[in-house]
């Protein structure tokens, strides 16, 4: 497979963004408070969360993340309260002017284009939204998951297992396998326990047990 361009990586971002922004665009106030998949964090705050990791090159996410004392989780609730808005429509209004960014604190594009697919589905999926990210785009955050820990600890997750996908081209790795669609792969990597029930495979109870 032809290795996918940084400016094709961004396009993909920018669809899904866009896509988030549509489907968040007629939410109750009770939709936007919310739980989402990722920890105690609500619908708003991790779309705040996804404006400001379109909002920091890399010089401004190392002065953050150093006055946070190299506390990743300072930094990111201080970057979330910097880019939430005073209501919901506002925060959402600020999602969308990011909505074309390709700011970023490094040059790994795949894992600016897993951070909005991942932390959409956080969203979506408790909300019971519909709509999953393209499989294109899917397939390529599978494929820079299995291969390394970036943002979360999804090459730990994956190792030794045989990960295939069978709603496209996405196979990586070798041991029991663990089979599902590209999403479901991809969101068990992220650590996202509901996907898991979408999997299958002998390789399956290792993945629980390391998620």
């Amino acid at each position: 497979m032809t290795t996918p361009t940084s400016e094709h990586l961004w396009a993909l971002a920018h669809t899904e963004r866009a896509a988030l922004a549509k489907d968040l665009s007629g939410l109750s106030p009770e939709q936007w408070q919310h739980r989402s998949l990722c920890g105690q964090w609500d619908v708003e705050q991790v779309l705040a969360h996804l404006t400001a990791a379109a909002s920091l090159n890399q010089w401004q996410w190392f002065r953050s993340i150093l006055g946070a004392r190299f506390r990743p989780d300072v930094h990111n609730q201080r970057r979330l309260a910097e880019h939430r808005g005073r209501t919901p429509a506002e925060t959402l209004e600020r999602f969308r002017a990011v909505i074309g960014s390709t700011t970023a604190p490094s040059s790994h594009t795949a894992a600016y284009l897993g951070e909005v697919v991942v932390h959409a589905q956080d969203i979506r999926q408790p909300l019971g939204l519909p709509r999953r990210p393209s499989v294109e785009a899917l397939t390529v955050v599978a494929d820079f998951f299995a291969g390394r820990n970036f943002t979360v600890e999804s090459g730990t997750i994956a190792a030794g297992l045989q990960l295939r996908a069978d709603d496209g081209s996405f196979a990586a790795g070798s041991g029991p396998m663990v089979t599902g669609s590209t999403l479901a792969l991809v969101m068990g990597m992220a650590g996202r326990k509901p996907y898991l029930d979408e999997l299958a495979g002998p390789g399956l109870p290792i993945l629980r047990s390391r998620v």
